[in-house]
């Protein structure tokens, strides 16, 4: 078997795989979390093993990937691994790249350029590479991009109504995010309802410190919510989603705030953070229920807002046969997701209350049996679409 060792470097958390192909074995995984300061969580299992569970230290993510590497590298916990190649996720590929690329020191200086479009996310990307490029040493590295999805948008999801020549010009045009996520989301979907993703129409909810909606119709990504960058869309944890554009301007002028004052504003201090001084959905609930109107308040905007762009695609794609949760809050918290589909009945989308709120770990439906417009809960996957990728890139697409 080759195996492709998955480097999903997030803004605050960096998770890895090493992914077994053909099949879809997968003898190691872990997830740093807390990156940005002394008591960051490592956890590191492998088949047979009992999970490694340590706090490190990990101001940045480059010492984290320090400590990830290390544990790979150490055949008492993580056995002997013969690795074909290193899969990155890639946050924004700009239009420069539309698939799955192999990295050399052009690619990797284009993608430098692109660091600006996604300020939170592309720059732990290259982390990511420089980091398995010390560590591997002559192991082909490919770079795989969550806008590829979204690509061949159509015109109208793909315009701002900004003057042509002005987008053409500066390269503006709405990317979209998360797509190697909606498209997992697609294909596990598709399988649990034992169609072809080609014949279905979904709306599909990625809700997690970052968030989005992605209208899906055949196979293809018709509609997101997220645009130019991962800015745009839905109220996310730190990030405001969408806003009046004459706002920006005027906070930056009244405050006297430099541009990237006003960029770490909008993408580090706003959303659920902004709103409530905390971005963590599962502390926001506690507090919400012992009362606290702050979290209130921002639970509902969350919800609210994910709301509104289901309605929306499901006029776009003139109905839907599913509406799909994922991300860490769209498969944990069925709070959440009874809030985000209340009132939702004249759509045919209602949530079975047992289901709803039975724990699982697999992809699973949660609406009442007798209705024709399902919702699922379908776990993120973003590893395994990473690793194909990766295989294929290399010219060894498995069976």
């Amino acid at each position: 078997m080759d195996t492709i060792l998955v480097i999903n470097s997030g803004s605050s958390s960096i998770k890895y795989q090493v992914i077994a192909l053909p099949g879809d074995a997968r003898p190691v995984r872990g997830v740093l979390e807390g990156i940005g300061g002394t008591r960051a969580q490592l956890t590191h299992a492998c088949d047979g093993r009992v999970p490694q569970v340590r706090t490190v230290d990990a101001p940045d993510h480059a010492t984290g990937l320090d400590r990830i590497f290390a544990l790979l590298g150490d055949p008492a916990l993580t056995g002997t691994l013969r690795l074909r190649a290193v899969g990155h996720r890639i946050v924004h590929g700009g239009g420069a790249f539309t698939g799955p690329v192999r990295l050399d020191d052009a690619a990797i200086a284009a993608l430098e350029a692109l660091r600006t479009l996604a300020p939170l996310h592309n720059a732990a990307n290259l982390a990511g590479i420089r980091a398995a490029r010390i560590h591997l040493p002559g192991t082909p590295q490919v770079a795989v991009f969550d806008t590829a999805f979204h690509h061949d948008l159509p015109e109208t999801a793909r315009l701002y109504a900004l003057p042509l020549d002005l987008q053409r010009r500066l390269g503006i045009r709405r990317y979209g995010f998360h797509g190697l996520s909606h498209q997992a989301v697609m294909l596990a979907t598709a399988r649990h309802l034992g169609q072809a993703a080609e014949t279905l129409k979904l709306v599909s909810l990625h809700l997690g410190n970052g968030a989005s909606a992605c209208a899906i119709r055949h196979g293809r990504s018709v509609d997101t919510s997220m645009g130019y960058t991962a800015l745009e869309g839905l109220v996310m944890g730190s990030r405001c989603g969408d806003l009046d554009p004459a706002l920006p301007g005027l906070i930056a002028e009244v405050e006297r705030l430099s541009g990237t004052q006003l960029s770490d504003l909008l993408n580090r201090q706003s959303g659920l953070l902004g709103l409530c001084g905390d971005n963590d959905m599962r502390r926001i609930e506690t507090r919400m229920a012992a009362g606290d109107s702050d979290a209130r308040r921002a639970f509902d905007l969350f919800c609210h807002r994910a709301r509104q762009y289901v309605g929306a695609y499901f006029a776009v794609l003139g109905g839907i046969d599913a509406l799909v949760f994922t991300g860490g809050i769209g498969e944990h918290s069925a709070a959440v997701r009874a809030a985000v589909c209340a009132d939702l009945g004249a759509l045919g989308l209602a949530v079975d209350p047992v289901r709803n709120a039975t724990p699982g770990d697999g992809t699973r439906v949660i609406s009442p049996p007798d209705t024709g417009c399902k919702i699922l809960v379908v776990p993120a996957d973003e590893e395994s679409m990473i690793a194909r990728a990766t295989y294929d890139c290399l010219d060894g697409a498995p069976p």
